[in-house]
């Protein structure tokens, strides 16, 4: 297998944070399949990217932002599902991620998108359990938005959990006026990082950040950011910030006192999810 870009290889890295979690005697999140995902996908690896990325220990800070904010985005895509009984939830850049098998144990409907060489690997791995449609297809592309506005228009739930900032800011703004015509009655939930990320001297000090953590290059590739979520209502027709959150507001981030900052907008929206309306 071809080693995957940087920004792929974060992909690995949140599948064995969640793992890491689920594995705790009181974990934030349950992942039978990304356990079982992980132990098939470790010897698939190339060895380089095995020791420089899943065996190095993760902080614990990092491992349990990540199993929060994947919880969130499984309840977003539950409490939809639950109100759209005829809902689609579309995974955009989906990685290794094993949400279908955590928000319900019957069937649902469940899209996911990735790069073809992600989606080629994923399938290969889980050949045996994979039951939805997954599209090999970059974000930037328009062909994944043609392909579900076939299958459905209305009621679609658009999930883009850590994909966003990697992406220039004309495609994002771009895809927002895409989706903003193409779909109703619709929601975006997706992550994004303050605006001053993508610009230097912050940059670099992310990057060199993200590199000791994760020993991946993903921090040099942040291009898009934001100052303030209401500024996605400009990028398209009826889009709607209906909600915003930060890993300072979980009940269960650990250590505890890092609740307090939750009311320190310097530090819950360097990083946060936005949750908008399209339609």
């Amino acid at each position: 297998m071809d080693t995957l870009s940087g920004v792929s290889e974060t992909a690995f890295i949140t599948l064995r944070a969640r793992v890491v979690e689920a594995q705790k005697e009181q974990p934030v999140i349950h992942d039978e399949v990304g356990e079982e995902l992980l132990e098939r996908i470790r010897s698939r690896l190339p060895m380089e990217v095995r020791q420089r990325v899943l065996d190095r220990k993760l902080s614990v800070t990092l491992t349990g932002h990540l199993a929060l904010r994947a919880r969130k985005y499984d309840r977003y895509a539950q409490a939809f599902i639950q109100q759209h009984p005829h809902g689609l939830v579309v995974s955009l850049g989906c990685g290794f991620d094993t949400r279908y098998w955590r928000v319900s144990s019957e069937p649902w409907r469940y899209i996911e998108v990735d790069l073809p060489e992600v989606i080629a690997l994923k399938k290969q791995i889980l050949a045996d359990r994979i039951e939805y449609p997954m599209i090999g297809c970059s974000v930037l592309e328009d062909r994944w938005i043609e392909e579900i506005r076939v299958i459905q228009d209305q009621e679609v739930l658009l999930l883009a959990e850590g994909l966003f900032m990697y992406l220039p800011r004309e495609a994002v703004v771009h895809l927002f006026h895409k989706l903003s015509e193409t779909f109703s009655r619709s929601q975006i939930a997706f992550e994004v990082v303050t605006e001053k990320y993508t610009r230097e001297p912050w940059k670099k000090l992310v990057e060199s950040k993200i590199k000791r953590s994760t020993g991946t290059e993903a921090g040099s590739s942040y291009q898009f950011g934001l100052r303030d979520a209401r500024e996605i209502e400009s990028y398209g027709q009826n889009i709607k910030v209906l909600e915003e959150w930060s890993y300072f507001e979980d009940p269960d981030i650990k250590p505890g006192f890092l609740r307090l900052f939750r009311h320190m907008r310097a530090m819950t929206r360097a990083q946060w999810t936005i949750r908008a309306s399209l339609g």
